[in-house]
């Protein structure tokens, strides 16, 4: 009987705040896909980061047979052993460098397979074709000049590169993204908030009388109150439902539908299914959640009967 009450004062509540309902709905799928993309994006920027920033500032290409007639300093082909012994050597007796990893051609080919197993690249790319490489850790990154002059163009290197400050623009990039993501969402959400509190004052104010007799015949406030607080988790749930759709869609259609980003940026493993359907228990969770607690907060300060 509880349960029929409690199902028809939600019907009653949604038929006649209809419009504002569909609001709360809408401003909750928006701010909840906001708050869906902004955690994906962090989650994203701390994968790549994890990956790359920090750990190459230098990288040593060394020769393979593909160098040969496009690098002078390949020219007499593939890097030897002696020269990878001389060229590791040095960089050792380097006052500046902290630490020296060597990383084999078939290294560097597991390694581009687990971190871009989803490019259609990964499939192409054959051990061989890879670079041997010595990483270089500075002590200080900015002393890249130093071992620049030092084994640019030496023979059994193809080239020197310094990836710390192009990887240090983009994740500045990104997170300067993310974060104007943040502060969208806490508009969003504060948006969602006040429309949330206004529709259940309305609400209670539509149904005064009812609430009224209710409090007569002796009904606790949260038998009262609980029909407003269903209403306004419904609205958040089906909100958090379309949020989730969108994060769905959204994931389909630009990384392997309509934009493609995986084949246009293959240098970029993006996130999997896996870590966007993690995403979308929580996303559920705050549009049940935050609508209710509206709810409940209005309904202590607007319910007087």
């Amino acid at each position: 009987m509880r349960l029929q009450f409690f199902l028809s004062e939600i019907g009653v509540g949604l038929r006649r705040n209809l419009t504002m309902t569909f609001a709360v709905i809408i401003s909750v799928a928006l701010s909840l896909a906001l708050a869906g993309s902004a955690l994906l994006a962090n989650k994203q920027v701390d994968s790549m980061k994890g990956y790359w920033y920090d750990k190459v500032q230098v990288s040593v290409f060394l020769c393979n047979k593909a160098d040969a007639e496009s690098t002078p300093s390949c020219a007499k082909g593939a890097v030897t052993d002696d020269q990878k012994k001389e060229i590791y050597a040095d960089l050792k007796k380097l006052p500046i460098v902290q630490t020296v990893y060597y990383e084999s051609a078939e290294q560097a080919y597991q390694r581009y397979q687990v971190q871009f197993k989803s490019s259609p690249l990964a499939k192409t790319i054959t051990p061989d074709q890879m670079q041997e490489s010595y990483r270089v850790k500075l002590k200080d990154p900015t002393k890249f000049a130093i071992v620049s002059s030092a084994f640019a163009g030496r023979p059994g290197i193809q080239t020197v590169e310094d990836q710390r400050k192009e990887l240090k623009n983009l994740f500045s990039l990104l997170s300067g993204m993310t974060t104007v993501a943040w502060v969208a969402l806490a508009f969003m959400l504060t948006v969602a908030m006040l429309l949330i509190v206004n529709t259940v004052r309305v609400s209670a104010f539509s149904r005064r009388r009812e609430t009224g007799i209710m409090r007569l015949v002796g009904a606790s406030s949260f038998y009262i109150q609980a029909p407003f607080i269903m209403e306004a988790a419904f609205a958040g749930l089906v909100g958090g439902g379309l949020a989730c759709a969108m994060l769905l869609g959204g994931r389909y259609f630009m990384i392997d539908a309509g934009l493609k980003l995986q084949d246009k940026i293959p240098l970029v493993s993006f996130l999997g299914w896996d870590s966007v359907v993690k995403v979308l228990p929580l996303v559920l969770l705050i549009g049940v959640a935050m609508p209710s607690l509206a709810a409940f907060v209005a309904l202590r300060r607007y319910l007087k009967v």
